[in-house]
């Protein structure tokens, strides 16, 4: 059977009441049971009428008066309907809601520790081992960000607001200084668990109502044709370094990044549609899957390593260093070869999209496919054509014009 819901507004007079304005309370009836509110107004008696509970006139003050009142009201049905897909209803379930009587403390932290301890779970079947690491990293400059502003370790996530989140921002910018890029992810994370919070109904307004950031186009860094030659003929004495070198051009002439190059085996190297070697691969990052025709050059790389310990005692295709040992190895590679870039091993798959493939002619869509992009918007902001590309493509219109 269903329950009959009620609100009506009523002048409540102190004792020993005199005359003047009267405090104005709010009555919640359910099935016969009551729960009153004062809602810290007071009415002129002989302005209130009873039924429907309003003031009585037409000048500005009654007409924003009532509609405060008809605000209040509607803010009480928002309570009887949650209270109500929660369960049965009741007056002072509803009183405790409006009121935030029932609203239990929270706090920040522990719920972000749960999200990553859930996400550790479903690594590396749904997530990276480094999207969880940035997730780690992220609860360690939240925390640490506490302490700095508020000079302790938590916060109870109703005190969470749009000063919080301008806060935060500003802390990562100049006190972790952080890149505006770097600040964009980090707040991402966050905004994350306060979605959690949301979807969970522990929170009610989203303190990221009004916060606005953008990440910044960053110029790619790659290799040009002359840079990537120069890198391919040069032969070093140390052997760590033409390790490294092999395994940062396989990359340059597959589009692997460095989580995928270090993952792949000899199973990842199939027959293709033309009946010659293609790399078949799920991407780290997104679980897309790449396909890749391998150049020449690239299944030379791999023959070269076919007696390697990697290959014999754990299936791995290539001898992949740490990502902070190749990054360090690159250097020294490029500043021999006369090359005045920050080159990383990320670079490598720039070099795969730019001068590769696209400034040879290959299509965008197929260059898309290959890099496992989901759309061709990504692939146009990974890859940039160089000026001999753009030189060589007007060519035709010099003799035409």
């Amino acid at each position: 059977m269903a329950k009959i819901f009620n609100l009506i507004f009523f002048l409540k007079k102190p004792k020993e009441y005199v005359k003047g304005p009267v405090p104005v309370y709010l009555r919640i009836t359910i099935s016969g049971k009551r729960a009153e509110i004062s809602i810290n107004k007071k009415a002129d008696p002989r302005k209130w009428l009873s039924n429907p509970g309003r003031l009585r006139g037409h000048d500005e003050a009654v007409r924003k008066f009532n509609l405060d009142l008809l605000s209040i009201e509607g803010k009480l049905y928002d309570a009887y309907n949650a209270v109500k897909n929660e369960g049965t209803p009741s007056a002072t379930a509803i009183k405790n809601r409006y009121t935030g009587a029932d609203i239990k403390e929270r706090m920040l932290v522990p719920i972000f520790q749960q999200h990553n301890r859930e996400m550790a779970t479903l690594v590396p079947k749904e997530y990276s081992a480094a999207t969880l690491e940035r997730y780690k990293t992220s609860l360690s400059h939240t925390v640490e960000f506490l302490k700095w502003k508020y000079k302790f370790s938590d916060i109870d996530i109703h005190s969470i607001n749009h000063e919080f989140i301008t806060g935060y921002d500003l802390f990562l910018r100049y006190v972790r200084n952080c890149a505006n890029n770097t600040v964009v992810k980090y707040i991402k994370n966050f905004r994350k668990i306060i979605r959690i919070c949301l979807a969970n109904g522990w929170l009610i307004k989203d303190p990221f109502a009004k916060y606005k950031n953008r990440i910044k186009v960053v110029e790619k860094i790659f290799l040009c044709e002359e840079e990537l030659t120069a890198v391919m003929k040069k032969e070093f004495a140390i052997k760590r370094l033409n390790q490294v070198k092999d395994i940062f051009l396989f990359s340059c002439l597959t589009g692997l990044a460095y989580c995928d190059v270090k993952k792949i085996s000899s199973e990842n190297v199939v027959t293709g549609i033309d009946g010659k070697k293609w790399l078949f691969i799920s991407r780290a990052k997104t679980g897309r899957p790449a396909s890749v025709p391998l150049l020449p050059a690239a299944l030379g790389i791999m023959t070269k390593y076919e007696q390697h310990s990697c290959r014999i005692n754990k299936n791995k295709l290539l001898p992949v260093l740490s990502n902070q040992k190749m990054n360090s190895y690159l250097k020294e590679i490029t500043d021999s070869c006369g090359i005045d870039k920050r080159i990383t091993f990320h670079a490598a798959r720039h070099t795969f999209a730019t001068t590769v493939t696209l400034n040879n002619n290959i299509p965008m869509e197929s260059v898309s496919k290959m890099l496992a992009h989901t759309t061709l918007y990504a692939t146009q902001h990974y890859a940039k054509l160089s000026d001999k590309k753009v030189s060589n493509d007007m060519q035709s219109l010099y003799a035409k014009f």
